[in-house]
């Protein structure tokens, strides 16, 4: 994690942002029972088609196969993305010693800069079970409706960042299962995730 360690020092303060109000319909599990919603009918994940990191497309049913973390971000990111994405992978690694199997995946909202050879180049630095997910615009605005996430580009030239939301979502085969707010541990995520793997 040293190169990431250092892209977060030289990075500026983040522009990606929660938007709590936008995601006040959530609650957490409770005993781990599938997570649901407050009001109204809305649901967590659906189906999209993307690009993998090695070039290669697929659908949600071609990568969500088990217990899967799903986050939206972007390479660029200065500093909440690969700090939240270190978060997930330690908790990867923490949940492996069970002998718990959790694929981490990362969906760009950043196509335009978000190759599949720029999202090689990231998940060959982050963790070898990651999964590094793009698309076209289009594709990547399926998805994240899919997912109520919300994000936004901030500036010009090539230097731009991108506004976005920051949970990470629990997902299995069959749909939803919870979510993790950034101020978690990867302790705790792993927590969280071993009890939908009991």
């Amino acid at each position: 994690m040293s190169k990431i360690m250092a892209i977060v020092a030289a990075g500026t303060a983040s522009t990606a942002i929660a938007v709590g109000v936008y995601f006040a319909f959530l609650k957490p599990a409770p005993h781990c029972a599938p997570t649901g919603v407050i009001a109204g009918n809305a649901t967590i994940g659906g189906p999209f088609e993307l690009v993998t990191h090695k070039g290669v497309s697929v659908t949600e049913k071609d990568v969500i196969k088990d217990l899967s973390l799903v986050y939206f971000g972007y390479t660029f990111c200065p500093d909440i993305c690969p700090l939240d994405m270190a978060r997930n992978l330690e908790a990867v690694d923490i949940l492996a010693e069970s002998n718990i199997d959790l694929t981490p995946i990362f969906i760009s909202i950043d196509p335009a800069r978000d190759t599949p050879q720029v999202l090689s180049d990231y998940v060959d630095v982050m963790h070898p079970k990651m999964i590094g997910l793009t698309g076209t615009k289009a594709q990547v605005k399926v998805a994240s409706k899919a997912y109520k996430t919300f994000y936004s580009k901030n500036g010009e030239g090539e230097d731009y960042f991108m506004d976005h939301s920051t949970f990470s979502y629990l997902m299995s085969p069959n749909g939803f299962l919870d979510y993790m707010p950034r101020d978690l541990t990867p302790e705790q995520v792993a927590q969280k995730v071993a009890c939908f793997a009991k």
